[in-house]
C-alpha cells in the first residue's frame, strides 16, 4: 500500500514539473463504448462465420461419405432376370407366320391377318335360307355369329397387346441395366443426393410402366375368358330353351305322332293268310 502512495505522489511530481503548455488527451465515453460495442459484435460475427464453416465441413465430409459405394457392391447384389425373346414356330402350311409376327412385333394388321389365316373362318349363312327359319333358329345363328365375332376381336386384341410388350422389352431391359450400372456405380456424381433421387424416380417409372403391361396382359386374360364364358352361358341357355320347348310341344307332338301310326296301321290290310 505504501509502494502505491509513493508511485502516485511521484506520478504527481512529474505532472507537477513539466511544462506549463502539456495538456491531458481528452476521451470521448460515448465513442468509446460504441468502440467496444462494435469489437463485440465483429467478434460474434467471427465466431458464427467459425461455426457456420465447422458445420459445411461437416456436411460435405457426410455428403462425400454417402457418395462412397462399397466396392464389391455390384459383384454381390446384382441378379439375371429372365427376358423376353421372340416367339417361334413352325409354318408347315404358311399359316402361322402372321401369328407370329403379331406376337413379336405388335402390329394390329399382323394380327388380323393372323386371326384370319390360322383360325377357321365361319362362312355367311345363305341370306335365303336364313329368312324362311323360324325366330328361335334365327336367333341361335345370330348368337353363334356374335361369339365368333367377339372371339375374333378379343383374339386380335391379345395378340397385339402381346406383341407390343415383347417388342419393346429390348428397350426396357436397356434401361433397366442403365439404371442398375449407375445405382452400383462408384462415381461420386452418380450417389451424389440429387443422382440418387433420380434413379428412385426413374425406377418407379419403370414399374408404373410395367404394371400398365400387366394390366394389358390381365386385361386380355379376362376379356378371352369372357368369350368363354358367353359360350358356356349360350350353351346353357340353349338347353334351358329346348327343355322349354319340349315340355310347350311335347302333347302336340305326340299326337301327331299318334295319329301318325294310327293311319298307318289302319291303311294296312291283312289278308286271310296273315299276309
Amino acid at each position: 500500500m505504501r509502494t502505491v502512495r509513493y508511485c502516485f505522489l511521484f506520478f504527481a511530481l512529474c505532472l507537477a514539473a513539466a511544462p506549463a503548455y502539456a495538456q491531458f488527451a481528452v476521451i470521448d465515453a460515448s465513442n468509446l463504448a460504441e468502440a467496444v460495442k462494435q469489437f463485440k459484435q465483429l467478434q460474434q460475427v467471427y465466431t458464427t462465420a467459425n461455426q457456420t464453416r465447422d458445420q459445411i465441413i461437416q456436411a460435405y465430409n457426410l455428403a462425400h461419405y454417402m457418395s462412397q459405394m462399397p466396392q464389391d457392391m455390384y459383384q454381390r447384389y446384382k441378379a439375371q432376370f429372365a427376358l423376353w425373346m421372340n416367339l417361334t414356330a413352325p409354318n408347315t402350311y404358311g399359316n402361322t407366320s402372321a401369328w407370329i409376327a403379331a406376337l413379336n412385333t405388335g402390329i394390329p394388321q399382323q394380327s388380323s391377318a393372323g386371326y384370319a389365316a390360322a383360325i377357321v373362318q365361319v362362312n355367311p349363312y345363305p341370306a335365303s335360307g336364313f329368312g324362311q327359319l323360324d325366330p328361335a333358329t334365327q336367333a341361335t345363328i345370330e348368337n353363334q355369329y356374335a361369339t365368333s365375332d367377339l372371339a375374333q376381336g378379343t383374339t386380335t386384341s391379345a395378340l397385339t397387346a402381346l406383341g407390343q410388350i415383347r417388342s419393346h422389352s429390348e428397350s426396357l431391359n436397356q434401361q433397366i441395366s442403365n439404371l442398375e450400372a449407375d445405382s452400383y456405380s462408384n462415381d461420386p456424381t452418380e450417389q451424389s443426393e440429387m443422382a440418387v433421387l433420380g434413379k428412385v424416380n426413374a425406377a418407379n417409372l419403370i414399374q408404373l410402366h410395367s404394371q400398365q403391361d400387366t394390366n394389358q396382359l390381365l386385361a386380355a386374360g379376362i376379356q378371352q375368358q369372357m368369350v368363354a364364358q358367353k359360350q358356356a352361358i349360350d350353351a346353357q341357355n340353349r338347353t334351358i330353351n329346348q327343355a322349354i320347348y319340349f315340355q310347350q310341344n311335347f302333347p302336340s307332338t305326340m299326337q301327331k305322332i299318334n295319329n301318325g301310326v294310327s293311319q298307318s296301321i289302319q291303311s294296312i290290310s291283312f289278308s286271310a293268310g296273315g299276309h
